[in-house]
């Protein structure tokens, strides 16, 4: 069971939800359950019991619409990724009074929880080298990104394509990994959430697999 657990800080102000105050439609329970029901813990953090808290702050307008959302505390891993994902999906969700500076920002700590993943067994030692691995991915990653976006521009040397195939190998980008990227994708576009779930079927799409192009093409253009 995943569970995700969100209050609020308003910066420069002392408590929550007071008047004044931008609050979520329907209070802080309403906004609790719409995080839990919109998470999708991430795949890497979720297999190496990476839990923890993401610190993300925004800023919204009259409209309630969310804007200049960023991590301001994170842990460096796909974490960081959903609670900002999460944030902006609260766009629209908001009652600003007429009052509110929109030059204050307010922060939201996600908190991430896994339960029943048997992440006792996980000492932090090895949570802690789980997202040292991570960040050494992300390089390797960027490395096989960059390739394909390089090669579609008709840039890229083809003699190094059996190098980066190694490389996506080592990732363990196969069909697998395509078909669940996709399943993520899918579940995004439901929640509403388009850029997300654009994101994700360019990644597919930038790491040298066709598998999302008719997705992008219907969904992303």
């Amino acid at each position: 069971m995943v569970l995700s657990i969100i209050k609020l800080f308003f910066i420069g102000f002392l408590g929550f939800f007071q008047t004044d105050q931008p609050t979520f439609k329907g209070g802080k329970e309403a906004l609790d359950s719409f995080i839990a029901s919109k998470t999708i813990y991430p795949s890497f953090s979720k297999n190496n019991c990476i839990q923890g808290t993401i610190y993300v702050s925004f800023q919204l307008n009259q409209n309630g619409e969310v804007f200049g959302a960023k991590v301001d505390k994170g842990l460096g891993v796909d974490l960081d990724q959903e609670a900002l994902r999460l944030v902006r999906l609260t766009n629209n969700k908001w009652d600003v009074p007429t009052n509110h500076n929109i030059k204050s920002r307010i922060i939201i700590p996600v908190n991430f929880s896994l339960k029943n993943y048997d992440c006792d067994l996980r000492s932090q030692d090895e949570v802690n080298k789980a997202i040292e691995l991570y960040k050494t991915r992300a390089a390797l990653e960027k490395v096989v990104t960059n390739y394909y976006k390089n090669k579609e521009e008709g840039k890229a040397i083809d003699k190094n394509e059996a190098e980066i195939i190694q490389i996506k190998a080592e990732l363990g980008f196969d069909d697998t990994f395509i078909s669940n990227k996709i399943k993520e994708a899918k579940k995004m576009m439901r929640q509403g959430d388009k850029v997300g779930a654009c994101q994700a079927l360019n990644f597919i799409k930038n790491i040298g697999s066709n598998a999302a192009e008719s997705l992008i093409a219907e969904n992303c253009k």
